[in-house]
């Protein structure tokens, strides 16, 4: 069974791709296609990164990343944080959210903030006062 087109993805500008694409092979990407300019990862869950080498002569004069996050679902987010730990990247959290995931967040090496998300165990429900059996 052939996989579907790729119909959505994010593309950041990267310093080093090879570099980048190591980092987040690290993370569990897997490398999909090169072709000198780029590499395409892939999260497991469908989520397509293409990281793009920043053209000669570019210059970027905000931080990269700044004020994004690309968000991605996660079997668990402790095994990414052990994973980021180890490549070096900062790491935020796991910490557990009140909207019911849990998160960490972690930067890659060219600021780039990357958000991988898993379900928090089921809140049981509470039942309104009176309504007790």
């Amino acid at each position: 069974m052939s996989r579907a087109p790729v119909t959505a993805f994010t593309k950041i500008l990267v310093l080093d791709v090879e570099a980048s694409a190591r980092f987040y092979e690290g993370l569990g990407f897997s490398r999909v296609g090169t072709d000198g300019i780029f590499v395409h990862v892939r999260w497991p869950s469908d989520g397509n990164v293409f990281l793009v080498g920043t053209p000669t002569g570019v210059r970027i004069d905000a931080k990269r990343g700044w004020g994004v996050l690309l968000g991605f679902v996660a079997t668990s987010v402790d095994l990414v944080a052990r994973a980021a730990v180890g490549l070096g990247a900062p790491v935020e959290g796991p910490q557990s959210q009140p909207w019911h995931t849990r998160e960490v967040v972690v930067t890659d090496p060219d600021g780039y903030r990357l958000n991988f998300i898993e379900p928090a165990a089921p809140v049981p429900p509470v039942a309104p006062k009176g309504l007790v059996s």
